[in-house]
Parts: C-alpha cells; structure tokens; sequence
C-alpha cells in the first residue's frame, strides 16, 4: 500500500501533496512538502505530524500564511464537517483545539466558494497561490486506506507554478513523514 501511495505522491512533484488520516495525521507527503513547512518548529514536525496543528498554530504554518482567516475558517470548516458525519473524540478535541488558533465568527467573503480556497504562502521563494484538491480512496476494501485522504497543492497562478518548478529538486518523500 505504502508504495502505490509513494508513486502517486511522487507523479504529484514539483507540487506538494500529502497522505493523512481521518484525524489529519500525515502518513506521508512527497519532498515538495518541505517547502510549505519550512519555519515551522521543530515540535511540530515530530511524528505523529498532525497537518491541520501545523498548519493553524501559531509556531507553525499561520505567520506565513497571507489569508490566514479565509484558510484557518475553511480548515475549521472542514474538519467540523468531518467530525458531524463521522463523530469521534479525538476530532472534537482537535477541532476544538484548532478554534483557539481562529478569529470567533469570521465573515466569510461573499465570493467564498467553500471548497477552493486558495492558500496564500509566502515562501523564501516568492508567494505560493496555492489550491487544494482532495483525493478519498472511498472504494477500498482495506478500512485503512478507505479513510486516508490525499491532498495536493497545486498552483493557482502562473507565477506559483514557475516557482514551485524551480524550487531545488526534491526527494520522492518527505523525510518527516511516519
């Protein structure tokens, strides 16, 4: 199983992307991934890496992020969905967490779409205009792999996928993953 999601995270490079649980647990990402988590304190990054901790905390991913509110709402966002289909504690108690990294009742733009929101990264390379997609593998016979996610990060502008292009060339896997 490992190896078939290796392959696909690698076909994914210059882009980041990502395998995590239901509880957001990284299970592995490709070495593009790096870039998004550089800065980020060493705890953070110590396995079991939880993504939506790193990307919301304040000694994480947040400093950089330029539409922290937008990203942090639609992170939140999504994992409640998560935690109302399928109830859970560790959810309730990651999404509760998460909330104190948030602005209360945020207002959502009026050209908010829901499911694409780009993620505004600055980056020692330039700004990433990121966008993500989500990958479920719904049709799996193992339980385990029927509940891991793929989630790439793709460019959202011209700009972003020249940088990403020409960021240092990276390794099929991202030495933090589990």
């Amino acid at each position: 199983m490992l190896a078939a999601l290796e392959h696909i995270l690698a076909g994914y490079l210059p882009y980041p992307a990502i395998v995590v649980d239901r509880h957001g647990e990284l299970i592995a990402a490709n070495g593009a991934f790096g870039l998004l988590v550089e800065g980020v304190a060493p705890k953070l990054l110590e396995p079991p890496v939880n993504v939506y901790r790193v990307a919301l905390h304040p000694r994480g991913m947040a400093p950089r992020i330029i539409n922290f509110g937008e990203w942090a709402h639609h992170v939140v966002q999504r994992l409640n969905w998560e935690a109302l289909r399928n109830p859970d504690e560790r959810l309730a108690a990651l999404h509760a967490e998460l909330e104190t990294y948030v602005v209360p009742d945020r207002a959502v733009a009026a050209d908010h779409l829901g499911f694409a929101v780009p993620l505004q990264l600055r980056s020692p390379h330039g700004v990433l205009r990121l966008m993500t997609t989500i990958t479920t593998f719904a049709t799996a016979v193992d339980v385990t792999l029927s509940e891991l996610k793929l989630e790439a990060f793709l460019p959202a502008d011209q700009v972003t996928a020249t940088l990403l292009s020409r960021s240092p060339a990276r390794s099929r896997l991202w030495a933090g993953a589990r």
